[in-house]
């Protein structure tokens, strides 16, 4: 008899609750750096997530089943995001990982979600972390680091007619790899720089290497780091010795942070990097359509105020639950072989941050008609005004 009233009991609580919450959730792990040197990306990532995890749950979850949100703090440690990849492949059993944020981590725990069979959407630049034949079930959602460098090469030579070319980057893996990248860029477009520097990203004053550039007779440097503190100390350095060479590079050129670091704010004219459309305004001020909506939402987990981040990392993150959503709903499953067959096929995806398509052999879902080059010294709401053309 109590066994009857128990099971009775049970029946009237589960009827009482909704769908979505008896359905099996969807898990996805989020590897991000939300401490640490590396975090100020992550950080506005992960409001992008969580607002989409939200939105979603809310409107009865992907076909009736909720988000479960899993995030780890890699605090920007590859060993920890090998541990944590590791962790939520074997232990947790999630559907989907989302990340990790730096392409050093990407290097290290890539192969391990792909050994896992999990669905990984990648927002790591460097060419090394997808491969369809290697890691056939990573997409990757940001632009490639080549997309980055070729957008900055095009403005340098192209627009600003700049032929002495100076590189500057840090001593990273990915700084060394990009100033690799950019001087290969340069010289299959006829150009050989003229001087080409590796800094570690901690020296505190950049002077001897912008005077040996300027000596080299540069017309223009450009700085291949995504370490503000190394590039506002570069940009210190250019306007301490009054040589108005442009600057064009890295998108970390034009962070909020920038601006807190330099010693005079004109020392940001003259400076610009890689950015997208999707985060650029128009010639009558205002912000694509789908941004504007997006900023509109977020901005009271900002606090209300101007945005005073990237907004670009927002809507990325923001993007990778959409994509997750899409995936899910087109498959009618969390099944990771129908899910890549999903992503494979999927052309024209309207997202915030870019318009996305992945194909079977093609992993980088980023078009280059997303791309733009900002003035840095535009910065307003987390979005930039188009480089002089």
């Amino acid at each position: 008899m109590r066994q009857w009233v128990r099971s009775a009991q049970v029946a009237v609580v589960c009827a009482l609750l909704p769908a979505a919450v008896l359905a099996q959730p969807i898990k996805v792990g989020w590897l991000s750096s939300l401490t640490g040197p590396l975090s100020s990306a992550a950080v506005a990532e992960n409001q992008g997530v969580q607002l989409a995890v939200e939105e979603i749950n809310k409107a009865g979850g992907i076909n009736g089943r909720p988000i479960e949100l899993l995030t780890r703090d890699t605090a920007g440690d590859p060993t920890k995001a090998v541990n944590f990849a590791q962790q939520l492949a074997f232990s947790d059993k999630v559907h989907f990982v989302i990340g990790p944020v730096n392409s050093g981590e990407g290097l290290a725990s890539t192969p391990i979600i792909a050994r896992a069979g999990i669905p990984n959407l990648v927002i790591g630049s460097i060419d090394e972390l997808v491969d369809a034949k290697k890691f056939p079930r990573a997409f990757r959602v940001i632009n490639t680091n080549r997309q980055w460098i070729s957008t900055a090469n095009d403005y340098a030579l192209g627009t600003l007619k700049k032929t002495k070319i100076a590189i500057i980057a840090d001593t990273s893996g990915y700084g060394t790899a990009s100033a690799k990248t950019a001087q290969e860029l340069l010289e299959k477009a006829g150009v050989k720089p003229i001087y080409t520097a590796l800094v570690d990203p901690n020296k505190t004053d950049l002077t001897d290497e912008m005077m040996k550039a300027r000596t080299a007779g540069a017309d223009i440097v450009m700085p291949w780091s995504a370490a503000t503190g190394l590039l506002g100390r570069l940009l210190n350095a250019r306007g301490d010795m009054g040589w108005n060479v442009p600057v064009v590079g890295h998108p970390a050129l034009m962070a909020p942070q920038i601006r807190k670091l330099l010693n005079k704010p004109a020392y940001w004219e003259n400076t610009f990097a890689s950015g997208y459309k999707s985060t650029t305004y128009g010639d009558d001020g205002k912000l694509p359509e789908r941004t504007q909506a997006l900023l509109d939402r977020v901005r009271p987990r900002l606090g209300g105020g101007e945005a005073e981040i990237l907004f670009w990392w927002v809507a990325m993150g923001y993007d990778t639950v959409k994509v997750i959503e899409h995936a899910v709903k087109t498959a009618g499953s969390t099944d990771p072989a129908a899910i890549q067959k999903v992503l494979e096929s999927t052309q024209g995806f309207q997202g915030v941050y870019a318009t996305y398509g992945w194909s079977p052999t093609e992993r980088n879902g980023f078009p280059d008609s997303n791309m733009a080059v900002n003035a840095a010294n535009t910065f307003k709401d987390g979005s930039f005004k188009l480089a002089p053309r």
